[in-house]
């Protein structure tokens, strides 16, 4: 029962911040790669913002496991 409602959790996430994040930093991160070529340290940021970019995929990974948040 305990790993159903860590998966209604982590649904919940998914919904309300997951998708909001992924969105917010797939815009900045399709602005930010390319000019990695020019400025190599904005590498730092980019690597950030393609993990929040895939934070979608640890949110429904996450449901799917129906491990707990910590």
């Amino acid at each position: 029962m305990a790993n159903v409602l860590w998966s209604i959790i982590w649904l919940i996430v998914l919904v309300v911040v997951g998708f909001w994040v992924a969105l917010f930093c797939a815009g900045w991160y399709v602005f930010v790669y390319p000019l990695t070529v020019c400025v190599p340290q904005l590498s730092g940021i980019s690597d950030i913002l393609l993990a929040g970019v895939q934070f979608t995929h640890y949110c429904a990974k996450s449901m799917m496991d129906g491990r707990s948040l910590f």
